[in-house]
C-alpha cells in the first residue's frame, strides 16, 4: 500500500464527512451510520430524487460540499466505475463499493473490475462486491444492512471474505469486544495482506481475526503477518473452501500429500497465525484474547464446582496439550482446611456446593490454590440460570468476583466457561468483561482457545528470534518431463545425500554388475514413462542369485509390456538391496505458483496413503524447522529411540534435508519437483532408496 492510500484509508476508516451514493441500499446505510453514532457530515447523491432518508440530495458528486472523506457507493457496475474516477479526480478518500457485477459475473464483470482498478487512483477502495466497514471504536459506518456488535474502547478487527458472514459475526451472541469490521469483497484494490498490515498498527485492536477463502499475495501476507507477531497482535484465521491452488504435477505422492489447504496452514504456523476450523472457535479464541493476555505457556489452573466439570476439563486438556500442576507439600495442607471435608484437593479442584456462592470461603480457596498451582492460566467452570428464574446467580457472581480477584493478584490471564455455550447471558459476560476475566462459551471453545494462545506466545517468542527468509514467487510451468531414476538418485547423491550402490546397465549387463555389488541386489526398468514403477511391475526386491536375476529381467519386460507398451526399455538399474531402517520417510519438493516452493516430510513406503503422516514447510525454512517437523511426525517417535529401538541422528538427517532444499532453490528454475520415497533412516544415516524428479522442459 503505497503511503498516499494508508493516508486515505485512514479518512476512510475515521471520516469527517460520509457521501451516500444511490437509492434503497443508500438509505439503510444512512440509518446504519445514525445508529452507530456518527457525528460526522452525512451527504446524499441521487440525481432523481429529493432526499434520502432525511437527507437533501445533490444531483452529482461534483455538487457535494467538499470532496468526502469516505463514499458508500451503491449503484450499477459501469455507473459506479464512472462514479470513482469522478471521486478520484476530486481528491476523496475512500469508497466501500457495494455494487456488484464485477468479476464475480463473468468475463464482461472483470473488464469493469479492470476499469475499476485503472480509476480508483491512490483512493482506498473496499469492494467491490462487499459490505463495507464498520469503526466500532469512531463509531463510523459504511454497511448496508443492520448490525450489532459493541465496543469497550477496545476490541477485535475482523475481514472478511463473505458478506453475509461478516454480518453474522456483528449479530453473534458473543460479546466479542470490537473494533472494526471489514468485508473484503473482491478485494479489487485492497486484499486481505493490506488490512493486516495497517490494523496491527492501531494500539486499540488487541487482536485480528481474517475469514480466508483465498490470497491474493502469498509473500505480502507473511510480511504483513510478521509485522502483526512484532507488533505484539495475534492473528486468527479461519481458512475456508478448497481451490486449485498446488503444482500442475498430481503424479507425486507428495502432491497429494500437501494440497492448497496443507499448504496455508504452513504459511500460519510459519507466520504465527492461529489457525481455527470453524466460527464459534474462531470467536472466542478472538474474545479471549482481546479480554485477556495469552498465556505464557500451557499450565492451567482449573476450578468447578462440580467433578463432572473437573472431569470434562481434564479429559479435553490432555488432548490438547494442555496440563494441570499438581498440588503439592504444604498447599496441600493449607487447602484441606479451606475446604469443605467431602472436597479432594486437586486440579482441576472441585471446591463443592457447601462453599459455594460464599466469597468469604471461595476466594481464600481460589488464591491458595492458584498460589499453589504455579500455573500459566486459570479457569473456572460455571453455567449459569436462565433468565426469569435466576434467583441464584448472585452465588454464581460472588464465585465469579473471587475467581476475577484471585487470579489479577496472580496476574493470571482468566477465564470463565460455560459447559454448554448459551448458558452464559450477555448481563453476566458484560459483567466478567468488566472485571478483566474472558467469558467463555463451550468447554471446548475455552480450553481450545487457551492453548491456542499459549502456543501463539510461545512462537511468537521463537519466530522472532529468527524469522524466516522472505517467500519468493515462483513461475511454475506446466511442462515438465519426468528423468529417469537413475538420474534423479545422481542429483540427490551431487547434494549430498546417500544412495545405494548401484549401476544403470543393458540387460546383457547385468549379471556381472550384479556379482561386483554382491548379492542380493534390486532391479529396475528405467523409463521416463514409469513414474510408478511397482505398479506397472518394473520392480524386483531380494535377488540372491543370477538365476533369479535372469528370471527378474524375463518378468520385469513381460509386465511392463501388458502395462504400458511403450515404457519398455533395455535399461535397468541394479543397485544393493539396503538393509532394514528404524523408519521409511517420504521428502517432497515442489514448486507452487502462489507459495513458492514447498517442502513435504511424511512416514514413508506403503504408509505414504495408509496413514497420511505429513507435515508441510514452505521455503525457505531453517535446519530447526525440518528437525521439529520430524518429530511432529508419527514415524518422528520411531526415531527417537521408541521401545529400546535406538535413536536416529535428528540433527543429520535435518542437515541432509536442508541441503536438498537448498540445491533445489537454487535450481527452480530448472527443477520443478523432487520426491524421495522412500528414504531410509539408520541410526546414524539416511540413504534415497527411490527418488522421482521432474524437470522443466
Amino acid at each position: 500500500m503505497t503511503p498516499e492510500r494508508r493516508k486515505n484509508f485512514d479518512r476512510l476508516l475515521n471520516p469527517r464527512h460520509i457521501a451516500f451514493v444511490g437509492g434503497r441500499d443508500a438509505i439503510i446505510a444512512i440509518n446504519e451510520a445514525r445508529r452507530r453514532g456518527f457525528k460526522g457530515d452525512m451527504w446524499a447523491v441521487n440525481p432523481k430524487r429529493d432526499a434520502l432518508a432525511g437527507l437533501t440530495c445533490y444531483a452529482t458528486l461534483q455538487d457535494l460540499p467538499a470532496a468526502p472523506d469516505a463514499v458508500f457507493l451503491a449503484i450499477p457496475t459501469h455507473a459506479a466505475v464512472a462514479a470513482i474516477q469522478q471521486l478520484s479526480d476530486m481528491g476523496a478518500g475512500g469508497i466501500v463499493c457495494y455494487a456488484a457485477g464485477f468479476k464475480e459475473a463473468g468475463e464482461d464483470g472483470a473488464r469493469a473490475e479492470e476499469a475499476l482498478r485503472q480509476a480508483v487512483g491512490e483512493m482506498a477502495l473496499i469492494g467491490p462486491n462487499c459490505y463495507g466497514m464498520i469503526n466500532y471504536i469512531g463509531n463510523a459506518a459504511l454497511w448496508p444492512f443492520e448490525h450489532g456488535g459493541n465496543s469497550p474502547g477496545y476490541g477485535a478487527a475482523i475481514i472478511t471474505q463473505s458478506g453475509m458472514f461478516s454480518s453474522d459475526i456483528t449479530m453473534s451472541q458473543r460479546s466479542l469486544p470490537m473494533a472494526y469490521m471489514i468485508s473484503a469483497g473482491n478485494q479489487a484494490v485492497m486484499g486481505l495482506e493490506d488490512y493486516l498490515e495497517v490494523l496491527s498498527d492501531d494500539p486499540a485492536v488487541r487482536a485480528i481475526g481474517l475469514h480466508i477463502e483465498g490470497l491474493r499475495d502469498i509473500p505480502h501476507f507473511e510480511r504483513a503477518a510478521l509485522k502483526a507477531l512484532q507488533n505484539d497482535t495475534p492473528v486468527v484465521a479461519l481458512k475456508t473452501g478448497t481451490s486449485q491452488i498446488g503444482s500442475a504435477l498430481t503424479i507425486s505422492h507428495t502432491g497429494s500429500l500437501s494440497g492448497a489447504n496443507e499448504l496455508y496452514e504452513a504459511l500460519f504456523k510459519r507466520t504465527g497465525v492461529i489457525s481455527v476450523s470453524n466460527p464459534s472457535q474462531f470467536l472466542e479464541t478472538l474474545k479471549y484474547l482481546c479480554v485477556v493476555d495469552a498465556p505464557k505457556g500451557h499450565r492451567v489452573a482449573g476450578f468447578t464446582c462440580s467433578g463432572g466439570g473437573a472431569t470434562m476439563l481434564a479429559d479435553h486438556s490432555e488432548k490438547i496439550g494442555l496440563t494441570y500442576p499438581k498440588i503439592t507439600g504444604d498447599h496441600v495442607d493449607n487447602l484441606t482446611k479451606l475446604l469443605p471435608d467431602i472436597a479432594t484437593v486437586s486440579n482441576p479442584l472441585d471446591y463443592t456446593t457447601p462453599i459455594w456462592g460464599q466469597p468469604e470461603h471461595t476466594y481464600p480457596v481460589f488464591s491458595q490454590a492458584m498460589t499453589a498451582m504455579q500455573a500459566d492460566a486459570a479457569v473456572l467452570v460455571q453455567d449459569y440460570p436462565a433468565v426469569g428464574i435466576d434467583d441464584s446467580k448472585i452465588y454464581y457472581q460472588n464465585d465469579a468476583a473471587g475467581f476475577a480477584q484471585a487470579a489479577a493478584a496472580q496476574d493470571l490471564p482468566a477465564a470463565i466457561c460455560a459447559t454448554i455455550p448459551e448458558n452464559i447471558d450477555a448481563e453476566t459476560r458484560e459483567f466478567l468483561i468488566s472485571k478483566g476475566v474472558a467469558p467463555m462459551q463451550g468447554i471446548h471453545e475455552c480450553l481450545n482457545a487457551i492453548t491456542q494462545a499459549a502456543s501463539w506466545c510461545e512462537g511468537r517468542t521463537r519466530i522472532l528470534a529468527e524469522p524466516p527468509d522472505p517467500l519468493q514467487v515462483a513461475v511454475v510451468s506446466d511442462r515438465v518431463t519426468l528423468v529417469t531414476e537413475d538420474a534423479g538418485k545422481d542429483w540427490v547423491a551431487d547434494v549430498g545425500v546417500s544412495i545405494p550402490k548401484g549401476r544403470c546397465v543393458g540387460a546383457a549387463e547385468a549379471q556381472g554388475v550384479a556379482q561386483n555389488i554382491g548379492y542380493p541386489v534390486v532391479l529396475k526398468m528405467m523409463s521416463h514413462q514409469l513414474a510408478h514403477k511397482t505398479e506397472a511391475g518394473a520392480v524386483k526386491l531380494g535377488i540372491t542369485n543370477d538365476e533369479e536375476l535372469a528370471g527378474a529381467i524375463f518378468a520385469i519386460k513381460n509386465d511392463v509390456q501388458a502395462y504400458a507398451p511403450d515404457a519398455v526399455t533395455d535399461r535397468y538399474l541394479v543397485e544393493a538391496m539396503s538393509p532394514s531402517p528404524l523408519a521409511e520417510l517420504i521428502i517432497g519438493i515442489r514448486c507452487d505458483s502462489q507459495f513458492g516452493a514447498a517442502l513435504t516430510l511424511g512416514s514413508g513406503g506403503i504408509l505414504v496413503e495408509l496413514i497420511q503422516d505429513a507435515q508441510t514447510l514452505l521455503l525457505p525454512c531453517s535446519v530447526q524447522d525440518i528437525k521439529q517437523a520430524i518429530k511432529d511426525l508419527k514415524a518422528g517417535q520411531l526415531l527417537q529411540g521408541f521401545r529400546g529401538r535406538a535413536p536416529a541422528d535428528l540433527d543429520l538427517i535435518a542437515q541432509n534435508v536442508y541441503q536438498l532444499c537448498n540445491a533445489f532453490l537454487d535450481q527452480s528454475d530448472t527443477l520443478a519437483e523432487v520426491e524421495i520415497n522412500p528414504l531410509f533412516v539408520y541410526a546414524d544415516q539416511i540413504c534415497a532408496v527411490d527418488v522421482l524428479l521432474h524437470k522443466v522442459a
